[in-house]
């Protein structure tokens, strides 16, 4: 029987549905039934050093959703262990992009900075043990010291000295007398382990830097692998769900929580991320995109920051369908965009009206529609789903129409607007090409058609068909909005990043602005509100740049794909 992370399907005399367990759930499963814990306690903890993105997605919502599967609990936590790079701008961020995903932390909101006496405690009780030792070893010596590979580690000559003098030295630490780099404190464990990670590693640094949360309490930091477990270890957290990379720092981390003697140690569980093919996800990446005013920050809607992709856009309900798509396992793999893409318009489709905007529009004239007059057609939001109703739409003599639907010599299996061509109008009549206009470019500048009254939409007209349809708006009562259409901000022929100096290998064409014509109700959407426009795509208001009356929308996803979901 095949097995995914999606469901297996048995049959027996009584056919069930069988929902197949991750590899995660697995282990969870087990650790249950043997009475290693009695409940799942799972958490999220980014460092506040920068936004979140799609992958950061990934992490959250299998917490989230493992706490919610088991009915347990999940922790909201911060780890803000490095005050060099962490803003309070990057909590409250964090904060709304996981709040809008989904995940509900209730009234457990945690931060690193919390614990930092139990961490100061902890490092004093390591070195009560005779576990970790004060050294002088600059960061390069302590690098030299490690050995390599193949070669074990050399011993720090600061391991030699006595508790008490350990004692004192790491107090001194705390008390401010030694400046940045002076003196580390290190985990005694094995200088020729095979894991570099155990050959005494650093657990607590000199920085004399401002907290955002501590102030200046505090001028020694514990490093982010001696922190780590003990957060989760004072919280309850029993499973700790972390990404590959972490998995050569798991002996660490055992080695922590079981040193100091905590009785229900976490258990580490590491899984595959979640990479995006020709995406930058990278902080410094993007730091340097706005920096160098190529993203107009990091919600840029071309960037696939969480709180970018709801700019543009997205739901919670398509990124939590594409993690599940991507799955959960141990081995690496890379996503397409596509995937994504597909997500959001299979989320939308049903929900959202459908309207009809034109995006290069060029003047349709009804000859013989009476002069001065104007009419009132009904139109279905969605045909695909009743219940979003129906709208009314203004139709008069002059229209505006795409200009890639008229031709003057089309090609064959052309279907839309040419001379003598009839085509139906969405939701209004059949028309027919009698005459155009160019400019002095030969660029079309008028349409000339003539319309057929007994073909109404709706009238239950039978007597010919034609072959194609195409949208317009009304021009007298279409409203002028900006439209933002966007591509990769990669060029992807080229890849991410340049191989010669590391930069990256920006997109030119990633952003196109025009000025798009629109049904008059469009002008009162309101921010983050989405729309289909009829044969074009998914649309959504932006909520920085829009104005009372003047939205701006912005492309969240073209109508075609190039997804196909496996079978």
């Amino acid at each position: 029987m095949s097995e995914t992370n999606e469901l297996n399907i048995e049959t027996s005399e009584n056919t069930e549905e069988k929902v197949s367990r991750n590899f995660i759930e697995v282990l969870i499963d087990k650790d249950l039934e043997e009475g290693v814990y009695d409940t799942v306690h799972t958490r999220f903890p980014p460092e506040p050093n920068g936004y979140l993105h799609i992958g950061h997605a990934k992490s959250i919502l299998l917490n989230y959703g493992l706490a919610q599967e088991y009915g347990g609990k999940f922790n909201m936590r911060f780890d803000d262990t490095n005050p060099t790079k962490e803003k309070i701008e990057f909590v409250n961020s964090q904060l709304e992009d996981i709040k809008w995903l989904g995940a509900d932390w209730e009234d457990r909101l945690f931060f690193a900075s919390d614990y930092f006496p139990k961490m100061y405690e902890g490092a004093v009780k390591l070195i009560k043990k005779g576990k970790a030792y004060v050294s002088d070893l600059s960061a390069d010596e302590i690098r030299e010291y490690r050995g390599t590979l193949t070669e074990p580690g050399k011993k720090d000559p600061g391991s030699d000295r006595s508790i008490e003098e350990n004692l004192a030295l790491f107090e001194d630490m705390k008390n401010g007398r030694f400046a940045d780099g002076e003196k580390v404190l290190r985990a005694r464990i094995d200088m020729a382990s095979p894991n570099m990670n155990m050959r005494d590693p650093v657990i607590y640094r000199v920085a004399h830097m401002t907290h955002h949360r501590t102030g200046d309490t505090w001028c020694i930091y514990p490093m982010y692998d001696f922190a780590h477990p003990i957060e989760d270890a004072e919280e309850g957290i029993t499973h700790s769900i972390c990404t590959l990379e972490f998995e050569d720092h798991r002996p660490l981390y055992d080695w922590v929580v079981k040193e100091l003697e905590y009785e229900r140690p976490p258990r580490q569980i590491e899984f595959a991320k979640l990479y995006l093919k020709n995406v930058v996800t990278g902080k410094r990446y993007i730091k340097k995109l706005v920096e160098d005013g190529i993203a107009d920050g990091w919600d840029d809607p071309r960037l696939v920051s969480i709180s970018a992709l709801r700019r543009r856009g997205y739901t919670p309900e398509s990124i939590k369908m594409f993690v599940e798509l991507c799955g959960v396992s141990k081995a690496n793999s890379i996503a397409d965009m596509a995937m994504l893409e597909y997500c959001i318009r299979e989320d939308l489709k049903l929900k959202r009206p459908r309207m009809m905007a034109v995006l290069d529009p060029v003047k349709l004239i009804i000859d013989n529609y009476p002069e001065g007059e104007s009419e009132m057609l009904e139109a279905a939001n969605n045909l695909e789903n009743e219940e979003l109703g129906t709208r009314q739409i203004p139709f008069s003599r002059e229209l505006y129409i795409e200009r890639e639907d008229f031709m003057i010599d089309p090609p064959k299996k052309y279907f839309r607007l040419f001379p003598g061509n009839e085509v139906r109008l969405m939701n209004a009549y059949f028309v027919t090409c009698v005459d155009y206009k160019t400019d002095e470019n030969g660029n079309v500048t008028e349409i000339h058609c003539t319309y057929d009254p007994e073909t109404k939409s709706g009238s239950g007209f039978t007597g010919r068909k034609v072959k194609g349809t195409i949208h317009w708006v009304d021009a007298k009562s279409a409203v002028p909005v900006e439209v933002r259409l966007f591509e990769n901000i990669v060029d992807e022929e080229k890849g991410v990043y340049n191989e010669e100096d590391g930069s990256i290998n920006v997109n030119p064409e990633s952003r196109k602005i025009v000025t798009a014509y629109v049904e008059p109700d469009l002008a009162k959407a309101k921010a983050f509100e989405s729309f289909q426009f009829v044969r074009n795509g998914f649309y959504c208001v932006d909520y920085k740049d829009s104005k009372e009356g003047a939205p701006v929308f912005n492309r969240i996803v073209s109508l075609k794909s190039s997804f196909v979901l496996p079978k």
